[in-house]
């Protein structure tokens, strides 16, 4: 008998794309657009043309990291597409693209900022400047994290109202909801 292991790919793929999507928002976004740090701007400043260098390449790999989450992401959507018993609920789709970027922004914040100190959230901010972006960066992915766990739980408590007994007494999807 075949496990079903495509419980959950519609969710999966949701949390990998927030992750994915979250970082490509803090490379594109704080590494290239407002320039306000680089991967290992805190161990190598940008004031020179080799740390520049330096950093553009460690910001390469972390852009590399992040297309490879969502290329991941995209496996597991296909899955779900795949699954006649995938419950296309958008509450839990976007649900899961909060969790997922709340999970980039509190995961990457605590490890990058506090642990490793490769980098802040504003470099060129000294003192208690620089560490309340570093912490109002945690905060938003605290509040993702929160937004994201209740959508995708409303999403769930959809599905279940939604679902409808088959012939076999296994519940599935109804049909009238395939359109949500």
């Amino acid at each position: 008998m075949k496990k079903n292991f495509h419980k959950n790919d519609l969710r999966t793929a949701a949390i990998l794309f927030g992750i994915g999507m979250g970082g490509f928002i803090d490379g594109i976004l704080f590494h290239q657009i407002l320039q306000v740090h680089n991967m290992l701007s805190n161990r190598f400043f940008p004031d020179s043309l080799v740390n520049v260098d330096i950093n553009m390449f460690w910001d390469g790999l972390f852009h590399a990291a992040t297309w490879t989450v969502t290329a991941v992401a995209i496996y597991f959507f296909w899955r779900a597409g795949l699954n006649h018993r995938t419950v296309w609920s958008g509450k839990t789709f976007v649900g899961g693209l909060f969790l997922g970027w709340g999970l980039f922004n509190f995961v990457e914040g605590i490890i990058d900022h506090h642990i490793l100190q490769v980098h802040h959230v504003v470099q060129r901010a000294t003192g208690l400047t620089q560490l309340l972006w570093d912490l109002a960066f945690l905060a938003s992915g605290i509040v993702f994290i929160a937004i994201g766990s209740f959508l995708i739980k409303r999403g769930k408590a959809e599905a279940v109202a939604q679902a409808v007994p088959t012939h076999s007494g296994v519940y599935d999807q109804a049909e009238s909801s395939l359109s949500h």
